[in-house]
């Protein structure tokens, strides 16, 4: 007889074109990811109608691109890292080397908006 509250949560891997999302905690309260961003690649341009995150670099460099009523700027990010991502904040990461990020957030996965992508997926909330 097996107790489910003593077993391993099962871990996510969602294959992404810059890398891949571990999603290792998901309730209707908060999400836990780790994001693998390859050396050179980048999110898109994207900002979330109500999901609230908070990035901590836990290893590598990323320049994290922000923009707030109108004011957009570039911000290095490096290992040991934080950064508080608020509703509607327009927001993008590129790893200036191999770079893990772990993202705790509200629960809406779908809320995206994104405003530009390199990979083709301007306008949807596609994986």
């Amino acid at each position: 007889m097996s107790d489910d509250r003593f077993a391993n949560l099962p871990i996510k891997r969602v294959p992404k074109p810059w890398g891949y999302e571990l999603i290792f905690a998901k309730t209707d309260r908060y999400v836990g990811k780790i994001l693998h961003i390859n050396r050179g690649e980048s999110l898109s341009l994207q900002y979330h109608e109500i999901k609230e995150e908070t990035l901590f670099v836990v290893a590598g460099e990323l320049k994290l691109t922000i923009e707030i009523d109108g004011d957009r700027r570039e911000l290095p990010l490096h290992a040991g890292e934080a950064f508080h991502i608020a509703p509607r904040m327009i927001h993008r990461m590129e790893a200036i080397e191999d770079t893990d990020v772990a993202e705790v957030s509200t629960p809406e996965l779908e809320d995206v908006v994104r405003l530009e992508d390199r990979y083709g997926r301007t306008g949807t909330n596609a994986p």
